[in-house]
Formats: structure tokens, sequence, C-alpha cells
């Protein structure tokens, strides 16, 4: 019989959300900024001459300030990074519940690795309390371990080696792989975008030698712009993550060889501990990294 997908406790749900939330609203912020910088540098070429004009002019000063306050007062990036932890730390918890996997490995009653699961999460919860009021919605009324979690835990030795290979395993591989892929190519593509933006600024500052006429050169917007995508990439660290990612998942793919070796419970649980050590370390060395 078909092992279930698994449910993740309600906890993980929460933190993911607030986690996703607070990323958007930190991303928004940061566009919202750079997009008033470039307003901003608009209106700086004297486009007209009328004093609701120059209200506008300084009204963009005083709501690019306001967003800059906002962001620097709530820093909603903490509370991605924190919600991201605590969320990586329920889901690896929660693999080696279901994997049998210590501190979580068989005892004379399933009761007692259950109740230990339990109170991993409210160590991890009570370490979290300040990000608690942030996890709202509707996840808080479903199960901590869930029927799916209790379905594979059950499975045989066979069965959730498989498992964890299918569904673990390889999709933290792929998922990095993936990744990795996405931050070279959003690096290059980002890179170009400034590249190209300081040619133009180039190109436009050499015409206005041989056209000293003409009054609308648009080149402070264009450094604006090249500087925004240079502050896109910085605040993305396309170039950073792409490499880290692809060190991991060739670690994952040296894990993954030892799938075919595992030999009794015992010997399994070591497996699981080993691979959950290496991807908790590198979403801990992420969190370092956007905190720096």
């Amino acid at each position: 019989m078909a092992l279930p997908g698994i449910t993740y406790p309600a906890l993980y749900q929460a933190a993911g959300d607030a986690s996703a939330s607070a990323q958007r609203s930190y991303l928004w912020l940061i566009r919202s900024e750079y997009a008033l910088l470039m307003v901003a540098a608009v209106l700086a070429m004297d486009l007209s001459k009328e004093p609701l004009y120059y209200v506008c002019y300084a009204g963009v000063f005083l709501l690019s300030l306001t967003v800059l306050l906002y962001r620097s007062l709530v820093k909603p990036e903490q509370m991605w990074y924190k919600s991201r932890a605590l969320a990586e730390s329920i889901k690896t918890s929660t693999w080696r519940y279901i994997m049998r996997a210590g501190p979580f490995d068989d005892a004379e009653s399933v009761k007692i690795p259950r109740s230990n699961f339990r109170n991993t999460l409210k160590s991890i919860l009570d370490a979290n309390k300040h990000i608690g009021e942030r996890m709202t919605g509707p996840s808080g009324v479903e199960h901590q371990i869930s029927p799916e979690m209790e379905a594979i835990r059950a499975a045989s030795l066979p069965e959730r080696i498989a498992y964890y290979d299918e569904h673990r395993v390889r999709e933290q591989r792929s998922w990095y792989t993936s990744k990795a892929g996405a931050n070279k190519t959003a690096f290059n593509v980002w890179l170009c975008a400034s590249v190209s933006t300081y040619l133009v600024a180039a190109a436009l500052a050499i015409l206005r030698i041989a056209y000293p006429g003409w009054t609308f050169w648009p080149i402070d917007p264009l450094i604006v712009a090249a500087s925004a995508t240079i502050g896109w990439i910085q605040v993305k660290k396309f170039s950073e993550l792409a490499a880290s990612y692809t060190l991991t998942a060739h670690e994952i793919g040296i894990i993954q060889g030892r799938i075919a070796e595992i030999e009794g419970e015992e010997n399994f649980s070591e497996f699981v501990n080993e691979a959950e050590l290496a991807f908790s370390r590198e979403h801990t060395q992420w969190v370092a990294r956007q905190q720096q």
C-alpha cells in the first residue's frame, strides 16, 4: 500500500505562512524605495516650473523617508528569517519523527516518541515566542501530529527508507539544484540590466556634446536605475546563493549514495540524523548570510 503524502504539524504551516508574509512585505518595501528614488530622479530634471510640481517633488522625498523609517523600525526581514528558521526546525524534527530517528526512535510504547515530539515542538515554540503573535490563521486548529505522519511512521523499514529517499533526499537535492540554477540566471539577468543601463547613461553623456541645445537628458534616472539593480542583486544575494546551493546539492548527492547501504533501524536512524543535519546546516548558514 502506498504511503500518504506528508502533512506537517500546524505549527510548521503557521511559521511558513508568517515567513512568506514577512518576506513579501520586506521585498515590497525595498521595491517601493527604489521606485520612489526613480520618481525623484525623474522629477529632478525640472520638467516643470509650477509650484505644485515642487510640492510633489518634496512629497516623494517625504514618502521615501516614511518607507525607510517603517522598514527600519518594523524590520520585516527579521521576522522573515526567524519564522523560516522556526519552520525548518519543525520540518527536520518532523522527518526525524516519522522515520523513527533519534530522539524519536522506537520505544516500548509509541506514546513515548509522541510525547518527545510534542515536547520538542513546545521547546521550539517557547524559544520563538517573540514571533508567535504573527503566526495567525486557520492552521492553529489543525493537528500537530497528523494522521499522515503516524501512517508513515508505522510503515516498515524498507518502506520508510524508500519514502525518505524519494520525498526528502531526492526532493531536497532537486530543490537545491533548481534554486542554484535560478539564482545564477537571475544574477546574470540583473547584472546585464545594470551594465546596459550604465552604458546607455554613458552614451547619453557623450551625445550631450554633439547636441548641446537638447535639454532632455534622462541620465540621472538611468544612474538611479543602475544603482537599484546592483542594490537588488545585493539584497537577493543571487551569486552567493547559487554557489552555496550548488555545493549543498553535491553534498546531498553524496549522502544519497549511502541509502543502498543502510542495514537496520539503528543504521537508518544515524543516516536520517546525518542527512537532516546537512539540510539544517545549509539553512542556518542561509539565515546567517541574510543577517549580514
